[in-house]
């Protein structure tokens, strides 16, 4: 796996000069033609030379912090009896929400579903509240989402949207058990977003440049194609190890507004609701419930494994000319239509949603440090 992504990262890693990781979704995404870069083994440095992002606090726009919620042991699926219910718990997905969000919630009805007979709650409307309510109504149930907040509200519409499950759990603390479940849902979850890449949607792929720690030959892997290691005459990075793949990235809003569209087509209700409690859950007259609260679990369920880790991001003006993506020590650009995308952070413990402004300042100049190295005119 690459190294931006495998590095272990504390709450302020990116002002330490360690990798960062995005936030789980983005916002609009442009697009263009391809990159101009030589293939592997080519030896042309104009070949190599991509749009420099132009990065300075004067082209800053606005500041978002958003609150991922972080299991060390990893995102829960699970059933349980809930009085004479059945309560079906999908959340805990640290980084990785928009990454694992078709196949978390596939897991999550293949538990709930079978057996079943009439209408279905979900509580929570971030992405896996939405994609839980969407399965539930490709399985051919009525649905009623509750939620105390709507798009664009949610964490998910500020997340950076990079299909690339990161940051969502402790090596250390999962079993294996579970990783086949995440690799599960990681599988399905890239199906799913590759049938709906386009402008409705908001999915695009992207070639995106990581590092990595490895040596010799980099192996294939399915869910980064054409993933390869270049010369330095091949990218204009000041960098060592510079690896290039492609992936897909997702336009969070209108990615969120569109899945709304198409629940509210298919007859799904939307019932804003706050729950202070379990009994508040209980009363509910569908007998079976998702859980999708994310965060929100830990004082609702008592999760006391979650803990919120905060991701900031500094949005530039839109430059249509970059049409690709970085994840590099300095941390990481996504280009939207509406801003190009500079994050971040991974600050555990935080609770607060709001951009700090030294932070902020840090992020700026580690991406404008990094554009100061730019190898190509």
């Amino acid at each position: 796996m690459v190294a931006a992504m495998d590095l272990q990262l504390d709450r302020r890693a990116l002002v330490s000069g360690g990798a960062a990781l995005a936030l789980s979704g983005c916002t609009t995404m442009p697009s263009g033609s391809p990159p101009r870069l030589a293939s592997v083994g080519s030896s042309s440095a104009t070949a190599s030379c991509l749009a420099r992002v132009n990065v300075d606090p004067s082209r800053v726009i606005r500041t978002v912090a958003g609150l991922r919620p972080y299991r060390p042991s990893g995102f829960v699926v699970r059933a349980e009896a809930f009085g004479d219910a059945l309560l079906v718990h999908n959340y805990g997905h640290g980084g990785g929400g928009i990454s694992l969000s078709w196949g978390s919630s596939r897991l999550a009805t293949a538990l709930g579903l079978p057996g079943h007979s009439g209408p279905v709650a979900v509580i929570g409307s971030g992405i896996m509240g939405l994609t839980t309510a969407r399965l539930v109504q490709e399985a051919g149930y009525p649905v009623t989402i509750y939620t105390d907040t709507l798009p664009p509200g949610t964490t998910s519409n500020i997340a950076g949207g990079q299909i690339y499950p990161a940051g969502h759990f402790d090596d250390a603390m999962v079993t294996p058990q579970w990783r086949d479940q995440a690799a599960a849902a990681a599988d399905y979850s890239r199906r799913r977003f590759q049938i709906m890449v386009g402008e409705d949607y908001g999915v695009r792929w992207l070639p995106t440049y990581d590092q990595t720690r490895r040596t010799g030959a980099i192996p294939p892997d399915l869910m980064f194609p054409g993933r390869a290691r270049l010369a330095a005459d091949q990218h204009p990075f000041p960098l060592d190890n510079v690896v290039r793949y492609e992936t897909m990235y997702v336009e969070t809003g209108r990615f969120m507004e569109r899945l709304l569209r198409d629940i509210r087509i298919a007859g799904g209700r939307i019932e804003v609701r706050r729950f202070q409690s379990p009994y508040d859950v209980a009363a509910l007259p569908e007998r079976l419930v998702f859980n999708c609260t994310g965060l929100g679990a830990a004082a609702l369920f008592g999760d006391t494994e979650l803990v919120p880790v905060r991701g900031q991001l500094a949005v530039l003006i839109p430059q249509p000319e970059v049409d690709y993506a970085y994840a590099l020590s300095a941390g990481y650009m996504f280009p939207r239509s509406d801003g190009i995308l500079l994050g971040g952070t991974f600050e555990r413990g935080e609770y607060t949603a709001e951009p700090q402004p030294q932070d902020i300042a840090d992020i700026v100049e580690s991406h404008r440090r990094l554009m100061a190295g730019w190898r190509c005119a």
